[in-house]
Order: C-alpha cells, then sequence, then structure tokens
C-alpha cells in the first residue's frame, strides 16, 4: 500500500533526507501519459489502501467491504483493477515483500476466465 511506502520513506528520512523531499511530495503517477496522475483514475490513497488490504491482505469479498461502508462502485472499480492486471504480475520481476500477503508467491489468482464477483 502507497501510504505504508510513504510511512517508510518518512521513517528512512527521520534522521537526514535520504529519499529528496520532492520526490515524496509529487504527485503519485504511473508516468504512462504526460501530466497523468494516479488521483485522476483512482481514489485517494486513503480510501484505496484500506480496500486492497481488507481484499488480498484479510481475503474478505466485494460484499465484506461494501458493508465496512466503502461506495459498492469504488470497490468494484478498485477489485476489477487488482484482478485484469494481475497478468503483468505474473511477469514482473519479483518485489520487495512489505506486508503479510505481498503480490507473486504470496498470492495467486487466476488470469484466464476473466472471473468477476458480484456486489
Amino acid at each position: 500500500p502507497k501510504t505504508l511506502v510513504y510511512d517508510i520513506c518518512r521513517y528512512v528520512n527521520r534522521d537526514r533526507e535520504v529519499i529528496p523531499v520532492n520526490i515524496l511530495r509529487r504527485p503519485p503517477s504511473a508516468e504512462l501519459a504526460p501530466n497523468q496522475r494516479d488521483d485522476d483514475d483512482l481514489p485517494p490513497y486513503d480510501i484505496l489502501d484500506p480496500i486492497l488490504f481488507n481484499y488480498l491482505e484479510d481475503n474478505k469479498t466485494m460484499a465484506e467491504i461494501v458493508g465496512e461502508g466503502f461506495a459498492a462502485g469504488v470497490v468494484r472499480d478498485v477489485i476489477r483493477r487488482v484482478n485484469i492486471n494481475e497478468y503483468k504480475r505474473q511477469q514482473a520481476a519479483i518485489g520487495l515483500r512489505l506486508t503479510a500477503k505481498a503480490f507473486g508467491c504470496g498470492r495467486r489468482y487466476p488470469i484466464t476466465q476473466r472471473y468477476q464477483e458480484d456486489v
């Protein structure tokens, strides 16, 4: 989750600036297009991260996550994005693991049949 990454960056910088502050203040972006920002397509991280945590770490269903007060459309979109992009994670190099259930060997999701859970 991005909020955890930012917390770790602040921890690393606690005694001296290792990670430039201007990087931490820059709006998050996948930088796939000019002037693109993550918040153009995604909910704010304070909403996105708990949805991802509930789905990926706690294995909660869409209905359970919506039951915690998140908007059904937002939950559906976030989970859809996670699932339809699984093939990218299968192709990627192994990444740093920050949580109990990271992408890679920490999570298995089928990339065929386009399974979609309904709320």
